[in-house]
């Protein structure tokens, strides 16, 4: 039984956790189950891991971009402020679990909650459920907070049940949002092949459903007629350069030189007073752009050997079976222009509600953060231009980032958590009345929200008019 634990929690630390080799180790076991040479399959897991890493490198790169400016920002104002961002909120969770004396129960969780979702995709002609999660890093935050849910709401659940139950409801949630958006991205991706398993699987599957309200889909935003001058702004780099050179040089310039100069406030990317402000600026609006790009190419390297094999897995081992991968992935098969509409309009959104937090004197003030605002907002804006044009992205990526403010905000005053909450579009809609089912009504809320959940790709199912078709995934 040691050697077993000792093996799982290697495996959990290594490889789960890590999503990178986690995917390499998918399209190993995928190219060997399809019989592919010796060389291939080296090749596919090199090729997977590595743009896995690429695309770590350009996320990371965005958030770290972004993050001193958070930081500086809530020192030139003198913010005391909940930070709605996933890494922000998983210390806070961790905060909160370490004085609560559940500090292991999350890493035990996310063990359980892999197995469960295993479980459910092999019995998936009961179940209905067809998508494997295998996002790690995503994993791990969402098993801290909903530990934080789950055991500071339900206190009959503090005792040595309680990383089964948030193992059972960590399962069910990442099996079951996953499974809602395989339509939307076989829809978005011409067939793809894969579904997304990251923070706004039910924001996804909603997006899907009522963007064709907003507008056509030819009028999307590649198609959206510009004077001849505003062209350039079609191709991806210009515009996120452009976007970012004034989004971030009216924040820094509100900020100053002396205040982002300080290295021991801001770290790596500080300002260096011997040289011009003005070249600083500009220098890391145009970092966010390579950042992006970087992002961009390790999507394409990683999603066409994942693709490939996994209908080894599909085929052998878990039939049916779709892999959930990070988000970032649907940026490529969108307009090149969705992304930076998505935050663009996501941000706006939140910094209005902000404003409205502020001017109501709300006990819980909000701070903008990276994840959610980009992460989010942007996958919204793809889904949503792809089905109901550039109406759809606008509007509903606004959205977005007001319920990611307002509803944050109640999250954070409901867990009485402390600097940050995860705030990602999902973690406030469902996760929020979760929250409320659970501290209303104890066990029975937590039994009443497996039940939802076990009931979501059930119902799916039952409207699908072509039953097979659902198993494979086809758009209906």
């Amino acid at each position: 039984m040691d050697i077993l634990q000792v093996v799982l929690q290697w495996f959990s630390t290594n490889i789960l956790q890590n999503p990178a080799f986690f995917v390499g180790l998918l399209v190993l076991i995928g190219y060997i189950l399809l019989k592919k040479p010796a060389h291939e399959v080296f090749a596919g897991f090199v090729k997977a891991t590595v743009g896995y890493l690429i695309l770590n490198v350009g996320a990371g790169g965005l958030v770290t971009t972004f993050r001193p400016i958070l930081v500086a920002l809530a020192k030139k104002f003198n913010l005391e402020a909940a930070v709605i961002d996933p890494y922000f909120g998983l210390a806070a969770a961790n905060e909160k679990l370490t004085e609560m004396g559940f500090i292991d129960v999350a890493t035990t969780a996310l063990l359980i909650g892999f197995g469960v979702n295993i479980l459910l995709v092999a019995l998936r002609k009961v179940t209905k459920v067809r998508t494997l999660f295998i996002t790690g890093h995503i994993m791990v935050q969402q098993a801290a907070t909903i530990s934080v849910f789950v055991l500071l709401l339900i206190p009959q659940l503090q005792n040595a049940t309680g990383a089964w139950a948030v193992g059972i409801i960590c399962g069910l949630y990442w099996a079951v949002s996953s499974n809602m958006t395989v339509e939307a991205t076989q829809r978005l991706t011409g067939g793809g092949g894969f579904a997304i398993g990251h923070q706004q699987q039910f924001a996804i599957w909603f997006v899907d459903k009522v963007a064709p309200i907003f507008g056509k889909k030819e009028e999307n935003l590649d198609n959206l007629k510009l004077p001849s001058f505003l062209n350039i702004f079609h191709d991806t780099v210009v515009a996120s350069a452009t976007l970012m050179l004034v989004f971030f040089g009216g924040i820094l310039a509100v900020l100053g030189p002396e205040i982002m100069s300080n290295a021991e406030l801001i770290g790596a990317g500080a300002y260096n007073p011997a040289k011009s402000f003005l070249m600083y600026v500009i220098q890391t609006a145009l970092t966010f752009s390579v950042y992006l790009f970087i992002l961009m190419q390790g999507v394409r390297m990683f999603v066409a050997e994942l693709t490939n094999a996994f209908q080894g897995i599909s085929s052998k081992l878990l039939p049916g079976s779709f892999p959930a991968v990070d988000v970032a992935a649907s940026y490529g098969f969108g307009s090149s222009n969705a992304v930076l509409s998505g935050f663009a309009f996501g941000l706006i959104g939140q910094l209005l509600t902000i404003a409205l937090l502020v001017i109501f004197k709300n006990p819980v003030l909000i701070i903008t953060g990276f994840v959610p605002v980009f992460f989010d907002n942007a996958a919204i804006a793809v889904y949503a231009d792809k089905r109901g044009g550039w109406k759809a992205a606008v509007a509903l990526s606004f959205l977005s980032g007001v319920l990611q403010v307002a509803l944050g905000a109640v999250a954070v005053s409901l867990l009485g958590l402390t600097g940050g909450y995860h705030g990602n579009i999902d973690l406030v809609l469902p996760w929020l009345p979760f929250g409320y089912a659970f501290k209303y009504l104890g066990v029975v809320g937590y039994g009443l929200v497996c039940l939802f959940l076990l009931a979501i790709p059930q119902l799916q199912f039952a409207k699908a008019k072509d039953k097979e078709a659902y198993y494979r995934g086809d758009a209906q």
